[in-house]
C-alpha cells in the first residue's frame, strides 16, 4: 500500500509560500470584479499565470436551477461633480465607490435627491462600503459619511457609464488528477472587487495551493473551483448534476488572510470526513473555532442545499460580517499579511494530509503486546525526530488497529496527532505487524 507522507504537502511549499499568496492577492486587488464582467476574466488571467484553469462562458438568460444567468455588466467610469465644477467621487480612485451592477445614469440633481442614491457608514465615518444592486436594478454610489454629511448644497452632475447587456457568467475550474476519480472540491468566490481578505485572499491561495498539488502524485483528484458568489456556484451545480456523487469532501475559503483566529463551519451533515478532518486539524490552534451549520454564509448554503447535501464546509479567519473592516475599505492590503496566509495555507495542506494519508489498518499479532524491542521498532524511532512516530502512537495503533478503527478516528480517540500516527502506522508496516483492513 502506498501512502502519502503526512506533511509532505506542507514541506513542498516553499518557505516563502505566505509571501507569494501576498503577492498574488496584492495583483488580484485593484481590479473591479463582479458576478459577470471582463474584471472575473482579468482575475482568471491572474490565476491562469500560476495553473491550467479551464475557463467556461455560460450565456445571459441561461436556466440554472431556479436562477436564471443574469444580464453581463460592464462599468466604465462613475463620477459625482460638485457645484464648484470639482469632482467630489470619482470611480477610478475606488472601484467600491459605484454600486456594483449599477444601472447608468446622466443627470443633475439637487443633493437632497442625490443622497437617497448614496450609501454611507454612519458608525465607520471615514470608510467606504462595498454595496451591491445585483438582482434589484437601481444606480448609487458609496462614499465615506465624514465626505458626505459635509457635501454643500447645490446642483451635482452624475455619470454612471455603465451597461447591463447579453453577454455571459465566468467561472474557471482547475482539476489536478489523482489516482481515483474520487474528489476534494475547493470553492473561492471571484465576484468582490477590491476587498483584499474577501476574498483576494481565498483566491490567491487556492490558486498557489493547487500549483503546488501539481508535483504531487495524490489519492485523491482536487478540484478548484473559482466562480461568482451565489450565482456562481448555482451555475456550476447546474451543469455537473451527473458528477457530484463523485466529491468526497469539500472546502469554501474565505477572508483566510488576516489576524482571526481559525474557524471552520461545519457541512450540512455536521459529521463528515471533512467535519472530523477540520476539528481534528483545529485542535492544535490556539483559539481556533468550530461551527455549526447555518444556511447562511458564503457558497456552502448552494453545496449544502437538501438536493445535494455535499460534504462542503468552510474555512476562513475572522467571520465574515464578524469583523469591522468587512465589506468596506478598510479591508485593502495593509489588513491582510503573509504570516496569516502562510498559517491557513499550512492548515488546508494539513487537512489534505489526512484526507491523503487516512486508512484503516488491521493489527497481524493482536493476541497481546507484539515484542517491539526485537523488532528494532524502539531503534527505529531514531529519537522521535527521523520517522515522526512516538512510542505511545505505536501503542496506540497496535490496539485500535482491528479493522475498525482508521486513522483519524484513532487521532480522535487518542488525542495523539494524525501525523505521528501515520508514521507509526508506517513502521508497524515495514516491520510486518499491520496490513490494511480488507
Amino acid at each position: 500500500m502506498e501512502h502519502v507522507n503526512p506533511g509532505a504537502l506542507a514541506q513542498s511549499a516553499s518557505a516563502g509560500i505566505g509571501e507569494d499568496i501576498y503577492d498574488l492577492a496584492a495583483r488580484l486587488y485593484p481590479i473591479c470584479r463582479s458576478i459577470t464582467g471582463d474584471g472575473v476574466r482579468q482575475t482568471l488571467d491572474m490565476l491562469s499565470d500560476h495553473i491550467d484553469l479551464k475557463r467556461h462562458e455560460v450565456p445571459s438568460g441561461t436556466q440554472v436551477l431556479d436562477w436564471v444567468v443574469p444580464a453581463e455588466w460592464t462599468v466604465r467610469a462613475a463620477i459625482i461633480t460638485g457645484p464648484d465644477g470639482q469632482k467630489v467621487v470619482d470611480f477610478a480612485d475606488s472601484n467600491l465607490h459605484v454600486v456594483n451592477y449599477s444601472q447608468p445614469f446622466t443627470g443633475a440633481l439637487p443633493l437632497g435627491e442625490l443622497k437617497a442614491h448614496i450609501h454611507t457608514l454612519p458608525d465607520q465615518p471615514d470608510l467606504i462600503p462595498y454595496r451591491t444592486s445585483y438582482y434589484a436594478p437601481a444606480w448609487g454610489f458609496c462614499m465615506a459619511h465624514a465626505q458626505a454629511a459635509a457635501l454643500p448644497d447645490g446642483l451635482y452632475h452624475v455619470e454612471i457609464d455603465a451597461e447591463l447587456k447579453d453577454g455571459s457568467l465566468t467561472y474557471g475550474e482547475y482539476l489536478h488528477r489523482g489516482q481515483s476519480e474520487r474528489e476534494f472540491l475547493l470553492s473561492a468566490h471571484i465576484c468582490h472587487p477590491s476587498l483584499a481578505n474577501d476574498n483576494c485572499s481565498g483566491l490567491a491561495l487556492l490558486a498557489l495551493l493547487a500549483k503546488s498539488l501539481r508535483a504531487r502524485k495524490t489519492r485523491y483528484s482536487y478540484r478548484f473551483l473559482f466562480a461568482p458568489g451565489t450565482i456562481g456556484a448555482i451555475t456550476w451545480l447546474s451543469r455537473n448534476e451527473d458528477r457530484l456523487h463523485l466529491i468526497d469532501h469539500g472546502l469554501v475559503v474565505s477572508c483566510v488572510g488576516d489576524a482571526g483566529r481559525p474557524t471552520y463551519k461545519r457541512s450540512r451533515r455536521a459529521d463528515a470526513f471533512i467535519d472530523r478532518a477540520m476539528a481534528h486539524v483545529l485542535g492544535t490552534e490556539p483559539g481556533a473555532r468550530l461551527l455549526d451549520f447555518s444556511p447562511y454564509g458564503y457558497d456552502e448554503r448552494q453545496y449544502c442545499s437538501p438536493g445535494f447535501d455535499l460534504p462542503v464546509g468552510m474555512f476562513q479567519r475572522s467571520v465574515h460580517g464578524e469583523f469591522p473592516e468587512y465589506h468596506t475599505s478598510a479591508d485593502n492590503l495593509d489588513f491582510i499579511a503573509p504570516e496569516h496566509l502562510e498559517d491557513s495555507f499550512r492548515i488546508l495542506t494539513g487537512v489534505i494530509d489526512i484526507v491523503e494519508e487516512d486508512w484503516t489498518p488491521l493489527n497481524l499479532f493482536p493476541k497481546g503486546e507484539p515484542q517491539l524491542g526485537r523488532r528494532g521498532l524502539y531503534a527505529a524511532l531514531g529519537g522521535q525526530k527521523a520517522s515522526g512516530a512516538t512510542s505511545m502512537a505505536l501503542l496506540w495503533v497496535l490496539n485500535l488497529a482491528d479493522g475498525r478503527h482508521s486513522l483519524l478516528a484513532m487521532a480522535e480517540r487518542s488525542g495523539l496527532p494524525f501525523s505521528e500516527l501515520a508514521a507509526a502506522a508506517r513502521l508497524l508496516v515495514e516491520h510486518g505487524l499491520l496490513a490494511a483492513a480488507s
